[in-house]
């Protein structure tokens, strides 16, 4: 089974979850149960010393009676719920505020040693085998004259403040869980914001891999889920479109070829096999080298554009009379014009118009642009070229009055192949791809090229060129 992100992440909380009640079972517990131990000598340290130099003192310097005294540390036994004594260096206990006054019997504490504090002030144990309990025992000296006469000690059990350790380790507990349960909403925020689009993500990306590149998904985000998630499709959708324009492409051209070969091969099978007479070979003969010709102009029309396509294509820019080459242009096309009896009219800004730009491949767009204008023109009508200049661009117009493009068909015109249905009751020789070689001539050099048509009204072609340096130095 795969592990995905999310369970990771549940993983990575249960495992936090789980070390957070170890770090305070062990090291909270132990630094608070010795907090609270230190507090706590603290606390009765500064009681004894208080009592050294009060009640004990004046014991020792007769200036108070030991059953005085003795009312005095049960008083302070029963606030501080501690046991107090005062005892002599040699371990005899003067006075225990737990128990009666013993002159006669007094206590001794075996092998009393008040070193055992070892440089501090309180020790934990039982005291020198004193108390059956483990117990926190404080000392304070008893002076007098430089001298010590004996020792306040303070006795109070260790049970009490484990007690309130594990009072506060309870709210550690507790506070440990509600942090616990508050961290969820960091939980709720990346399965809402994170893991769920993330799978959308993924499951597109599959799809995609898979080949489905017409899934479609959406990621309501504006985050940088939601541009990977927006990127992603429209990647997809790019590919996709690349994929049924490739599509359209292959059937374009197969259905291209196939036609020019199926009437070839089947007059050349005809005149073969005697179906046409011999006397009339000349003329099937004479179809068939057009339809090898127009194979040949469809092979060209491929391998240059697919030329005109790549990156880093060379033009030979140069500045030239944009009016020339129009007229240049204009004189091929004299004999099928006259034909036609379609008029071309030259309306050219100035005698010379210099432009900056490859002027082979813009006669070609020219040739082109004229070629539809009159293969798509009415016979007696007029085709109108014209130049004009506009700031530092010269916009060329080919305008006919013509049969017009549908206004559904505009944006594909200049697709590879693409030839409306119009067109093809028109002229069925065009190869569908003057236009595609048009737009990539005239992108190539950086500049645009628009289309205004009305059906059955006719259609006008404008591009632009930039204005060479002469034409700017006038």
């Amino acid at each position: 089974m795969r592990k995905t992100l999310y369970l990771k992440f549940i993983l990575a909380y249960l495992i936090f979850g789980f070390f957070g009640f170890i770090a305070v079972a062990t090291f909270v517990s132990s630094m608070t149960l010795e907090h609270l131990k230190r507090e706590k000598a603290d606390s009765l340290y500064r009681e004894a010393t208080l009592i050294a130099n009060t009640y004990a003192s004046d014991l020792y310097n007769n200036q108070a009676s030991l059953d005085a005294v003795k009312t005095q540390l049960d008083a302070l036994d029963t606030y501080l719920s501690s046991t107090i004594w005062i005892i002599n260096p040699s371990g005899r206990i003067i006075l225990d505020s737990s128990a009666p006054v013993e002159i006669e019997t007094p206590r001794i504490v075996e092998n009393f040693d008040p070193t055992i504090t070892a440089g501090s002030y309180y020790t934990v144990g039982n005291f020198f085998q004193t108390f059956s309990e483990e117990t926190l025992s404080v000392f304070a000296p008893i002076t007098s004259n430089f001298k010590v006469n004996g020792y306040v000690v303070m006795h109070t059990s260790m049970q009490t403040i484990r007690q309130s350790s594990d009072s506060l380790l309870n709210i550690s507990y507790i506070l440990l869980i509600i942090m616990l349960l508050l961290s969820m909403i960091i939980l709720f925020f990346f399965t809402e914001m994170v893991y769920i689009p993330l799978r959308k993500i993924t499951y597109a990306t599959e799809q995609y891999a898979g080949g489905n590149m017409h899934y479609e998904f959406q990621v309501d985000s504006d985050d940088e889920m939601g541009y990977l998630a927006a990127s992603l499709s429209f990647m997809a959708s790019e590919i996709a479109k690349s994929e049924d324009n490739q599509k359209k492409f292959v059937a374009n051209v197969s259905h291209d070829f196939r036609s020019p070969l199926t009437s070839i091969k089947g007059y050349l099978e005809a005149m073969l096999d005697g179906t046409v007479p011999p006397e009339m070979h000349e003329k099937y003969l004479h179809i068939v080298l057009n339809e090898t010709e127009r194979l040949t102009k469809l092979t060209n029309g491929l391998l240059q554009l697919n030329n005109l396509n790549t990156k880093g294509m060379l033009l030979e820019r140069t500045d030239f009379d944009i009016n020339e080459t129009i007229r240049n242009t204009a004189a091929a096309f004299e004999g099928i014009c006259t034909s036609k009896m379609i008029a071309i009219e030259l309306v050219l800004t100035g005698e010379a118009l210099t432009v900056n730009a490859d002027p082979d491949k813009i006669q070609q767009v020219l040739y082109n642009l004229l070629d539809n204008a009159i293969k798509f023109s009415h016979n007696d009508s007029i085709i109108k070229i014209e130049t004009t200049e506009k700031s530092s661009k010269v916009l060329i117009s080919v305008k006919d009055n013509g049969i017009g493009i549908p206004k559904d068909s505009l944006k594909l015109i200049w697709d590879r192949f693409y030839k409306t249905d119009l067109s093809r009751g028109k002229d069925k020789k065009g190869t569908g791809l003057g236009l595609s070689i048009v737009k990539e001539i005239v992108q190539s050099h950086g500049e645009n090229i628009n289309v205004v048509s009305t059906e059955g009204v006719g259609t006008e072609f404008i591009f632009t060129l930039a204005k060479g340096e002469d034409d700017d130095d006038e």
